[in-house]
């Protein structure tokens, strides 16, 4: 079992922490429990939150001593300094291998430990230029959902700390399992880091969405972009426009986006070869598959049906 322990303070933000405790520290029927949740806080006994109630966390520092990951959901007020005691073990959890995460302003407690020196972070966006300002040796990307490094990941404002748990959920146990998690909580199974932290919604009678589902039907046949603009009766150019103001993306990168997550879908979920799922999300060929997969994924599809597949 994965352990993850969050460390709580006063006055602690419930929403952050509930997002943790959703994706980490729910049981639910039907869905395999693979971590194992537990809170801590520097001085154990009642905790004061921002929804007006305390609550009781029994365990000191220590239990950071055996956690897989270590999630700070926001830190309020967040000009507080770290105490020594807390700052000592958070580097000692990084330094035996412990992933750190923050949600939301939980980063400025993450940055006062220098692990986030020379890399790039984010949280909300309306505290990101305080963040800049008070840490200029990190680089701030206030339009992206969740940064991961790996050993250390920053989400921007709540709701992007369950983008960034569902995140984490995927690199460990694949995208099935997320999608899983992410179907009990009525969430989108999967938003990328980059995308930006607000978008507008769309127009009154923008057809965009119903563009979307249209296409995701449709993965299996050889969708181009003229043909997305032509199921809205608009050019190319018009419907790049709409997907970079609506989706802060491309047509042919989410349509991309949309072809790997469904054979990533397949390699986890069935024995159908490469060539066959290359043939059912639209990539034509293994070799295209194995080419897309590389790049978007980091790996091969052979090495992620070994990492992922479903027993």
């Amino acid at each position: 079992m994965h352990r993850v322990v969050a460390l709580v303070r006063p006055v602690q933000s419930t929403f952050e922490l509930g997002c943790a405790v959703e994706v980490f520290g729910t049981k639910r029927q039907g869905v395999p429990q693979h971590y194992e949740f537990d809170t801590c806080t520097e001085m154990p006994g009642p905790v004061p939150t921002t929804g007006g109630y305390a609550m009781f966390v029994s365990q000191g520092l220590s239990a950071l001593e055996t956690a897989d990951t270590v999630i700070i959901p926001g830190w309020l007020p967040v000009e507080e300094p770290l105490s020594d005691l807390v700052r000592r073990a958070l580097l000692r959890a990084h330094a035996r291998g412990a992933r750190l995460v923050t949600i939301c302003s939980g980063v400025f407690a993450l940055a006062r430990t220098g692990l986030l020196d020379g890399r790039s972070a984010t949280t909300h966006w309306a505290r990101a230029e305080q963040l800049r300002r008070e840490f200029p040796q990190v680089r701030v990307e206030p339009d992206r959902l969740y940064v991961d490094h790996g050993d250390v990941a920053t989400s921007a404002g709540a709701g992007a700390g369950f983008d960034l748990c569902l995140h984490l959920v995927r690199h460990d146990h694949g995208a099935a399992y997320a999608a899983l998690l992410a179907r009990h909580m009525v969430l989108p199974p999967h938003r990328e880091g980059g995308q930006a932290q607000y978008a507008p919604p769309p127009p009154p009678g923008d057809a965009l969405n119903g563009l979307l589902k249209w296409a995701g039907e449709r993965l299996d046949t050889p969708l181009s972009v003229n043909d997305l603009a032509a199921y809205l009766g608009v050019s190319p150019r018009t419907l790049a426009r709409r997907f970079a103001d609506q989706l802060d993306t491309s047509p042919g990168a989410w349509l991309l986006s949309c072809r790997v997550a469904a054979a990533r879908t397949l390699l986890e979920q069935t024995e159908l070869p490469v060539e066959a799922i290359a043939a059912r999300v639209g990539l034509a060929s293994a070799v295209n598959l194995r080419r897309r997969f590389r790049s978007e994924i980091g790996t091969t599809p052979g090495a992620y049906r070994r990492a992922f597949r479903a027993p």
